[in-house]
């Protein structure tokens, strides 16, 4: 099948939109700031063919932890920040490779200038994630719930917070709970914009049954030529299972994968 296609990003060595196969992506289930805890995991799900893998940056702590994690992995970091630009810029400082943020909710215009400056000059591309549960309450009520037209212009206000600064090393993830959701706000995502979109389903829980939504929304996702990262965002105990299953996803569909 054919992908659609969308803009190269560079994420430390790895490189994902564009030509490039579909990436399989994990986040890690430990306290950043425990780094040896945090590293044994990324161990592990880098023996099981992962290609990137995002923490949570929650305090200093996490976000300090960001360069003694990165000297003893192999795989690209991402970054997972929310509501404060200062934990961003602390991540960049200590050599973060790609940052999760929205940029509408980290503080102001100055602070977005600030964390875009900041990832522009190091070369470190920006994921802006729109979920169905955290929609801002303007959206909400201009499309009277919760609609895939609604979390699409989400995700354009925030690219355009980008772009207005002339960033556009941009990744987009669109997730629901509700796959027809997710599959129709990703489609409808595709034919506004160029850059690489991030796929999975929120949400999923654990078990047979978060298993057979996730394979079954991701899997017509990928049947429609959308995603160039891929996560299986279940809360499996053992967080290789995610990457095993994703593996066995984009197998079964003949989509070339890392």
């Amino acid at each position: 099948m054919r992908r659609k296609k969308t803009k190269e990003v560079k994420v430390g060595g790895l490189k994902i939109g564009g030509n490039n196969p579909v990436v399989i992506q994990e986040m890690t289930s430990t306290r950043t700031s425990d780094i040896d805890a945090t590293v044994a995991q990324i161990h592990r799900l880098e023996e099981n063919g992962c290609k990137l893998v995002r923490v949570s940056v929650l305090d200093i702590e996490s976000a300090r932890a960001v360069k003694q994690i990165k000297e003893q992995i192999k795989v690209p970091l991402v970054a997972d920040v929310h509501f404060n630009y200062r934990l961003a810029l602390l991540a960049i400082e200590n050599g973060i490779d790609k940052l999760r943020i929205n940029p509408g909710n980290i503080g102001g215009a100055h602070n977005i200038a600030r964390v875009v400056s900041a990832a522009k000059e190091r070369g470190i591309p920006i994921r802006v994630g729109v979920n169905s549960g955290s929609l801002e309450k303007s959206i909400l009520k201009k499309y009277n719930g919760i609609t895939a037209e609604g979390m699409v212009e989400s995700a354009l206000n925030e690219v355009a917070l980008l772009e207005k600064h002339n960033f556009y090393d941009t990744v987009i993830s669109l997730k629901a709970s509700d796959i027809e959701l997710t599959i129709e706000s990703n489609k409808a995502l595709t034919s506004r914009v160029s850059y690489p979109l991030h796929i999975g389903i929120t949400e999923s829980g654990y078990g047979e049954e978060g298993r057979i939504r996730s394979l079954v929304g991701l899997g017509i996702l990928l049947l429609n030529g959308i995603g160039d990262t891929i996560r299986m965002s279940l809360t499996a105990p053992d967080r290789v299972e995610n990457i095993r299953l994703c593996a066995d996803l984009l197998e079964e569909l003949g989509i070339a994968y890392v």
